[in-house]
């Protein structure tokens, strides 16, 4: 009998998607069932969850959730054979947008119930309630899930290990702690030793102290997540947590974002013949209203508009680079915040042929994007790990990035001593307009000078290894380490410990152990 693997996540390409969560969900849970694992995805049932997901059929009602009753429907995910389980309730089928916030660009009122809803809902599958196999293990992604490594602890359900995956440690959940009474939870949950977070209930918290093992997506950003700088209040207790603490770099999908057999770009191309790339150039330059210009040196920027992303930063930077660089073009794909897209759309309007902006998201301008594009310009104040400039290397446009987090474990500069890591992109420092506008003119002397070496970046992108086949190892890996012990066999055929993702906890920076005393673990 296989040993299953439930995946309990807000997100899961294509029923709904904001960003790299739900990518990862769904390739993990491919890449898990490549490995013989029995994993299926729990994720809410928003309308176009429901419409999209495949034989759907309704397996059992579910009463008395935080917000109201609810039901609970079984199908697969469109094109493989992905069990996915949809949390059906009133207020989730009405989530047609963003699933997070509303037209306003607020946080939805009801958010807390919502996700302490799903989090009972994955809790009653865990124990055996819903007339579904129990799963061995539960994987919690994010605050959305985060409540489920509690509810499993404080409810006595002892024959399911459970793991939290934080893909941003800066989204947290946090409420007002008057909410309690309304989540359903028992109370020592509520407490300072549960998710009393600074007067506040946060679901993140939550997960951080309760889960068997915690994980995040680079090991850079496990190693950051520990000190007061990017440890967004928790690194107190994830330093108290530590010896749980592991990192497992992020797959990409391979299958969707491959440049020999995209359906989604004008014309495919290798890594050995790159006369492909010519065409989708041309094609961006139309799309998005930019010069026809074969010397063009076109810049893509796929990113969320917020200020994580720096986009304050990139609209200060792209005039100087443009009045520097009259080859240059800016081709970019994005929304966020109103204040950051409405500078971009300016920009457009004073660059006309030299800027192009297409504000919201849609898969398709995103292939074309990468697939385009010479170079990708990614900035980011933090960066737990950083799928868009893989997606870029796939296609042989070269990343220039913040040196953070997971993208310093990922490019690798051409003018740094990588240790045996072949040069395959640029990295800037900090978070100033000038030295991103270095970094972007280093690029261009390359382009422009020295093509050969431009090219070896390309190939070196294009050839390196990013699939989820040994992502999925570490995990099994992990799940093992957390499952019944009466189970655990069953995990056959991969390393015996989860030590190969282990974070050091003996580097601990001092100004971040002052912090236990604050965040304590009662």
């Amino acid at each position: 009998m296989k040993p299953r693997v439930l995946l309990v996540s807000a997100e899961a390409v294509p029923l709904t998607k904001t960003g790299g969560l739900a990518d990862v969900t769904s390739a993990l849970a491919v890449a898990l069932r490549a490995q013989q694992i029995d994993a299926s995805i729990l994720m809410p049932g928003y309308g176009p969850a429901q419409d999209n997901a495949i034989g759907l059929r309704r397996i059992c009602a579910l009463r008395k959730l935080p917000g109201g009753d609810g039901q609970l429907l079984q199908g697969r995910l469109p094109d493989s054979d992905v069990p996915v389980l949809l949390l059906d309730t009133q207020r989730f089928r009405r989530r047609r947008n963003n699933p997070y916030l509303g037209n306003d660009g607020l946080e939805h009122p009801d958010n807390a119930l919502c996700y302490a809803a799903f989090a009972h809902a994955a809790a009653q599958i865990c124990a055996g309630r819903t007339g579904l196999p129990i799963p061995h293990v539960v994987h919690c992604h994010d605050w959305h899930a985060a409540l489920v490594p509690g509810l499993l602890k404080t409810l006595g359900i002892n024959n399911v290990g459970s793991v939290l995956s934080i893909h941003n440690l800066a989204f947290q959940g946090n409420y007002p702690r008057a909410l309690g009474e309304q989540l359903a939870l028992p109370a020592v949950m509520l407490e300072n030793g549960g998710m009393e977070f600074w007067g506040q209930l946060s679901y993140l918290k939550a997960g951080i102290h309760y889960a068997d093992r915690i994980v995040t997506v680079s090991h850079s950003y496990a190693r950051e997540i520990l000190t007061p700088e990017f440890g967004c209040g928790m690194d107190g207790i994830l330093n108290q947590r530590c010896e749980s603490l592991r990192a497992v770099a992020n797959g990409a999908d391979t299958d969707s974002w491959n440049p020999t057999s995209d359906r989604l770009i004008p014309r495919c191309f290798r890594a050995e013949d790159l006369s492909g790339k010519s065409v989708c150039k041309s094609h961006l330059q139309k799309v998005f209203n930019l010069a026809d210009a074969d010397d063009a040196f076109i810049v893509a920027i796929g990113s969320r508009m917020t200020h994580q992303k720096m986009a304050d930063v990139v609209v200060e930077a792209l005039p100087q680079m443009l009045e520097q660089n009259p080859r240059l073009q800016v081709a970019v794909l994005g929304c966020g915040e109103t204040v950051h897209e409405d500078a971009f759309l300016r920009l457009a309007e004073e660059w006309p042929q030299r800027i192009g902006v297409h504000i919201g998201y849609d898969e398709q301008r995103a292939h074309w994007l990468h697939a385009g594009a010479d170079a990708l310009l990614h900035a980011s104040r933090f960066e737990p790990f950083g799928l868009t400039p893989i997606y870029s290397m796939r296609y042989g446009t070269v990343p220039i990035s913040s040196c953070v987090g997971g993208l310093r474990d990922t490019i690798f500069d051409v003018a740094q001593d990588n240790e045996g890591h072949p040069a395959n992109g640029f990295l800037f420092d900090g978070d100033d307009a000038g030295s991103m506008v270095a970094a972007v003119q280093r690029a261009f002397n390359i382009f422009s000078a020295r093509p050969g070496r431009w090219h070896a970046l390309q190939q070196t992108g294009m050839r390196s290894r990013f699939d989820w086949a040994n992502p999925a190892r570490e995990y099994i890996a992990i799940y093992r380490d957390v499952a019944p012990e009466d189970v655990r066999d069953r995990f056959s055929g991969f390393p015996e410990k989860d030590e190969g993702s282990k974070v050091p906890c003996d580097s601990i920076p001092e100004a971040s152990k002052d912090w236990l005393s604050v965040l304590s673990l009662a």
